[in-house]
């Protein structure tokens, strides 16, 4: 079959990769099991959001694609009082509720819809899936066919609508990977808000720097591995950004901007700084404390890691929150 359906069966039919029971965690690290700071950093983020928005009576927190709730849990534990009574939490996945989940958040398997506040979509795009192409000896794009060993061989032509996306986004490549299914999937994403900020972190692209070979790969155990959609392993590519948030900014009153992980997460306070060394003397735990955090936050910022993340923020009939507002968009990303 074609790669869409493989990688749909895969990782999230009754026995795909993200129904077992250890979750992302069990095999690879994304930004929120690296650090606690990352959970704070969004935190912020949700302050500066509610803040922007008046300081509605109630403020929406949606974490798509939730794991096992790692992330909406650790928000809530770094909000003030006043602002955690107002936010209502929901979790979008396809697994089931974990156990220990605070009993505010809402876990549910679709997008809720109508709300206000802040959507945040944390490596989920990468796992959205997509169909693959390559030219054939005359140059026609076909889709590539996929086995469940993982063998493949050419398909037939491209359809209309990927035919389209191609020759708009990746006109050049041996191997490209079709993100018209992840557009939709993030423009449904920013139209669930009414008001509000939709955030997407991932590895990705833009047209100045698409891969030429692509980059579909398998994660199993914290080892990369070839991608074989057996449900055994995590299959993902990295996301054409620039297309997603055009995708999104059709809708009326979307105001977009991306940046780097980096540079986000310095702009909400996480600095990878060493403490000073004075520090020691006169409060050695307070300095190993601090010397543990310096490090969790240089790994969450390292431009050649995770800090290379691209943050794609869409607000939705409201300002930018004050600590995105200006950052450097990455070298060759267009403005839009």
């Amino acid at each position: 079959m074609r790669w869409r359906p493989a990688m749909e069966e895969a990782l999230y039919g009754a026995d795909g990769f993200y129904r077992g029971p250890e979750g992302p965690a069990g095999h690879f690290r994304t930004s929120v099991h690296a650090s606690p700071l990352f959970a704070g950093a969004v935190a912020r983020l949700l302050a500066e959001t509610d803040e922007a928005l008046g300081r509605p009576d109630e403020l929406a927190l949606v974490d798509v694609g939730a794991g096992r709730g790692e992330l909406v849990t650790g928000v809530l534990a770094a909000l003030d009082p006043e602002l955690a009574a107002r936010v209502r939490p929901h979790a979008v996945e396809l697994a089931a509720r974990p156990a220990g989940l605070p009993p505010s958040v809402v876990w549910t398997d679709t997008l809720p819809t109508g709300l206000t506040g802040l959507l945040f979509a944390n490596e989920w795009l990468d796992n959205v899936p997509l169909d693959l192409a390559e030219p054939d000896e005359d140059g026609v794009l076909r889709y590539v066919e996929v086995g469940p060993d993982g063998e493949e061989r050419p398909g037939g032509p491209l359809d209309a609508a990927d035919a389209a996306w191609a020759a708009r986004w990746w006109p050049d490549g041996d191997r490209i990977e079709l993100g018209r299914t992840r557009d939709e999937a993030w423009a449904s994403a920013v139209a669930a808000l009414d008001r509000g900020l939709a955030v997407a972190v991932d590895y990705a692209h833009t047209a100045a720097d698409r891969p030429p070979f692509g980059t579909l790969a398998g994660f199993r155990g914290g080892r990369e591995v070839r991608p074989v959609p057996d449900g055994g392993c995590d299959v993902t590519a990295h996301v054409a950004l620039d297309s997603a948030a055009s995708a999104a900014s059709a809708a009326p009153a979307v105001h977009s901007l991306w940046t780097t992980q980096r540079s986000a997460l310095r702009a909400l306070g996480v600095h990878g700084g060493r403490p000073p060394l004075a520090l020691a003397s006169t409060d050695p735990a307070g300095y190993l404390r601090a010397l543990g955090g310096a490090s969790e936050a240089a790994e969450l910022t390292d431009p050649a890691g995770l800090g290379g993340f691209g943050w794609l923020a869409q607000a939705v009939r409201m300002p930018v929150p004050r600590s995105l507002e200006g950052l450097p968009a990455p070298a060759g990303w267009q403005t839009l």
